[in-house]
């Protein structure tokens, strides 16, 4: 009984402090197919599989209501603690491979996923791209700026120039 609790506990925890929770179906999984699947997610989620009862516990306890009658068979959760793309993406490249894992539903930032928006959200690009493709953009309209910038004096000294040598034809 204090076992139960203290995985209840730890469990409620897990929910609460999650950027995103994605329930899976592992039926079928062998544990060194679970254990390569824990390596994939190891950085940015934690992949946790525990009695249906005490998940569900431990969710309600923890406000979080999106899994609410898909507790059953084998399930397991990715809590997310990183980048939620790249665990999608760590998802759906793991069931390419083992199609017995199957993924249901999720939550993130409070909002109801269901397995079509995971599937979408794998398919975005990583923070990391985004980030370098928004740094490129803003490094073009840099350039572009300090072009301008250069442009107007040099533009104006070729007019001055001019303008001395025909006075000076004159």
């Amino acid at each position: 009984m204090a076992d139960k609790k203290a995985t209840v506990a730890e469990l409620q925890e897990k929910f609460s402090s999650s950027n995103a929770i994605v329930l899976t179906e592992y039926r079928g999984l062998t544990v060194s197919k679970l254990k390569e699947l824990r390596r994939a997610l190891a950085n940015d989620a934690t992949y946790v599989v525990a009695k249906n009862t005490l998940l569900n516990i431990a969710a309600k306890n923890a406000g979080v209501t999106a899994f609410e009658g898909q507790l059953y068979g084998p399930t397991a959760f990715a809590f997310v603690h990183g980048d939620a793309v790249t665990v999608a993406k760590a998802l759906k490249d793991f069931a390419k491979t083992n199609p017995l894992l199957v993924v249901k539903t999720g939550v993130m930032d409070g909002i109801a996923l269901s397995e079509a928006d995971v599937k979408k959200l794998a398919d975005l690009e990583t923070r990391e791209v985004l980030l370098a493709k928004a740094a490129g953009v803003l490094k073009a309209s840099l350039f572009k700026a300090a072009y301008t910038f250069n442009a107007l004096p040099s533009g104006t000294v070729r007019v001055v120039d001019a303008l001395r040598q025909k006075q000076e034809s004159n």
